[in-house]
């Protein structure tokens, strides 16, 4: 029987470190439930949807080896460590949790861009994109994160939905607002009427960027600052670092490292929907860092190559 485990918002059990991207007062809108050994995160944002079927996977529980001293984790992503029989056991496994395992499940190729694809129907190859849409029951679109920020979108007028892989170029690109767009166009989709799920990804203390996606993000949004930690103002004028030692004139091995920034992507998709029209009570954001919680999810920044993927999905039932 499945149980819901409370997290860190009401005092319970999870404790992740990374800076929350939109606080949120009260009873946590986020939950994570056991089922058969997985842990599936929910948002509430979709609680009222009887008709839809959604969920974050996380890292215990599959069939898959990544430490010696780990127990078997669910990795749901054909990367070069893994084998191919125990992620489609993980996939399997993890879709029963979720209660689709009668469902056609659709990923992506994901490239860091801001390509959308329609998906009409059970497809033989994987789309190259970023963000799926559809209107169609039975399809699960899914998408892959160890890190960047996994958005889920519900029309709840017209029962259309997306799954939405955002990075800082994702981000950049306005991947999310692009996604409404498409769904505007194919479906009728009005954005008052959508409900967005922002899921676990890297907390912003958790994130360092350079001065070229300080600069970048500058120069596209004017809120840009209120989303960075650190000297945002020196690496967004456009003033190379490193540039500075030439200038001060200091000796070999006496550089100090260029100047970083911590980015908050999670904060920066919440606003560009806001911007969108989405309603802010629409939009829940998970506070869970994917960086800081080592046991339960997956993290490239701070594993490297060898570590696992998490998929978020959302279909029609």
């Amino acid at each position: 029987m499945a149980r819901a485990i409370k997290t860190r918002t009401s005092g319970r059990l999870l404790k992740p470190r990374g800076k929350r991207a939109a606080p949120r007062k009260g009873k946590s809108a986020w939950k994570i439930r056991r089922v058969r050994g997985v842990q599936v995160v929910e948002s509430a944002a979709f609680d009222k949807l009887r008709w839809l079927t959604h969920g974050f996977s996380t890292r215990p529980g599959g069939a898959s080896h990544i430490q010696e001293r780990e127990k078997t984790a669910l990795n749901l992503g054909f990367t070069e460590w893994d084998g191919h029989e125990r992620v489609v056991a993980n996939r399997e496994k993890f879709l029963a949790a979720i209660g689709a395992r009668k469902m056609s499940f659709i990923t992506m190729r994901q490239f860091h861009s801001d390509a959308i694809q329609l998906a009409a129907a059970p497809c033989a190859e994987t789309p190259s994109a970023d963000a799926l849409i559809t209107n169609t029951p039975g399809l699960l679109l899914g998408v892959q994160t160890a890190d960047c920020v996994p958005i889920l979108l519900a029309d709840t007028k017209r029962r259309a939905v997306a799954a939405i892989h955002a990075g800082w170029r994702g981000t950049l690109a306005r991947i999310a607002v692009k996604t409404l767009g498409r769904m505007r166009m194919e479906f009728g989709t009005r954005a008052s009427d959508v409900v967005a799920a922002i899921g676990p990804a890297i907390g912003q203390s958790c994130y360092e960027v350079g001065a070229e996606v300080a600069q970048a993000f500058a120069n596209q949004f004017p809120p840009a600052a209120e989303w960075f930690e650190g000297p945002f103002a020196q690496l967004s004028d456009g003033v190379d670092p490193l540039w500075l030692p030439w200038l001060t004139m200091m000796p070999p091995g006496h550089v100090p490292p260029p100047p970083r920034v911590q980015l908050d992507l999670r904060a920066a998709n919440r606003w560009q929907l806001i911007d969108a029209g989405v309603p802010e009570k629409n939009i829940e954001v998970s506070d869970l860092c994917t960086a800081c919680s080592k046991d339960l999810l997956f993290s490239y920044r701070r594993e490297g190559a060898k570590t696992g993927r998490m998929m978020a999905v959302i279909g029609i039932q």
